[in-house]
């Protein structure tokens, strides 16, 4: 966790050439600027000035100019980068010329949703469960959609070819200081996934933004495509991004099934920011990801699913989202939503404990189900009074 002192001294005594603004679009895309280490004071003065009107989702041409003034407690070094003349990246708060947070910048809207769970006692932790494909490319380096290897679930090599794939990313993370804690061959042929260790919710945002550049980065390095896409193969099971929470009260008091009731009771209205595009909709109902708005126990058929884990390690995992999702903005309605159900001490709905995959159609048809399309979902979202009063005016229309 560094200050902006520690930063100064570290670019001055490690050899840092360069210094990687990083900031995010609408859509959760990373996005830099690279500065000089003698430009750095003034980017924590003043901020750095870019041109919004160039990023997807951001501002028109007659108000373009907003600034990036990083964090200094996101610092890392990029360990691909040479260790002479180093690279250092920082994360971003976006801002408007006279230094108010940009309105749309994910950091901002997350930042607002922990400080309103903060005040009502509320403490999350989240942790995310990513999963990718990766594909060989073709001899002119571009991605094919022939996967690097046919195994299966946590296969082992010489079957698992991303074994030492994993391993590179994981070690990767670490160096960065971000903490893996499994990793293993998925279901599809050339399909892996790696979970994270449990955080706040800004650091866990953080991480995940840091995690997709560094599988893509070390992907094309062994000459591979990482594809985070929900559903790169037809036949196959998607990709998914199972996101782990836990939920602690001030008092002691367990809020735990108040959340989960308010995650259900809004789940439909956030999908569109959740599952952001039309494959993600091809993904959900299949292949242990969900369709129905429901909850049990250890099931992988529900929507919510409440882990066999103790202690620390007890949480809830929502199953629905996939990696094309803004982890920012994903995080703060999915907190939201929960705080929603503890402020209004709503009832947690039975539990469903049967499989949905191979339940008879009388028992599935009375559910209530996820939105089957993504213009179904945008509509839930434009027309959802909870929506509205979170995100600020004209951001849905923004994403579309």
């Amino acid at each position: 966790m560094y200050s902006y002192e520690d930063v100064l001294t570290y670019v001055n005594e490690e050899n840092v050439k360069f210094i990687r603004l990083a900031f995010c679009d609408i859509h959760g895309k990373q996005k830099n600027v690279a500065i000089m280490p003698d430009e750095l004071e003034r980017a924590f003065r003043d901020g750095i000035s870019f041109d919004a009107s160039a990023v997807d989702g951001f501002e028109s041409e007659i108000h373009s100019d907003l600034f990036l003034h990083p964090d200094p407690t996101t610092l890392s070094v990029l360990p691909w980068r040479p260790s002479n003349g180093r690279v250092i990246r920082m994360l971003c708060d976006v801002r408007y010329p006279d230094g108010t947070p940009y309105v749309k910048d994910g950091r901002q809207i997350l930042r607002t949703a922990v400080e309103a769970a903060e005040a009502e006692g509320i403490t999350c932790n989240f942790g995310a469960e990513y999963e990718f494909y990766l594909f060989k490319r073709d001899e002119k380096g571009d991605p094919t959609r022939e996967p690097y290897d046919n195994a299966g679930y946590m296969a082992i090599a010489p079957d698992d070819k991303g074994e030492n794939i994993r391993r590179e990313i994981c070690l990767t993370l670490q160096d960065m200081g971000i903490r893996p804690e499994t990793s293993h061959h998925e279901v599809g042929p050339g399909q892996n996934e790696i979970d994270f260790h449990y955080s706040a919710p800004m650091t866990a945002a953080n991480d995940a933004v840091t995690f997709r550049a560094v599988v893509e980065t070390v992907a094309a390095r062994n000459g591979l495509y990482a594809d985070f896409s929900p559903k790169p193969l037809t036949g196959y099971s998607g990709n998914g991004m199972h996101i782990n929470v836990s939920v602690k009260e001030r008092t002691g008091k367990d809020v735990t099934e108040q959340f989960i009731a308010g995650l259900l009771a809004h789940i439909c209205e956030i999908s569109y920011f959740l599952n952001p595009t039309e494959d993600s909709y091809l993904r959900l109902g299949e292949m242990k990801a969900p369709r129905y708005v429901t909850w049990s126990r250890e099931n992988r058929s529900q929507l919510v699913r409440i882990p066999a884990a103790k202690g620390e390690y007890k949480r809830i995992e929502l199953r629905s989202p996939d990696p094309c999702a803004n982890p920012y903005l994903a995080y703060a309605l999915i907190l939201h939503a929960g705080l929603d159900g503890i402020k209004r001490h709503l009832p947690l709905r039975p539990s469903t404990d049967l499989n949905l995959y191979t339940a008879p159609r009388e028992v599935t048809e009375r559910l209530e189900k996820l939105p089957a399309t993504l213009e179904e979902a945008y509509t839930a979202a434009h027309e959802s009074a909870f929506v509205k009063k979170i995100l600020p005016e004209g951001y849905l229309e923004s994403l579309s």
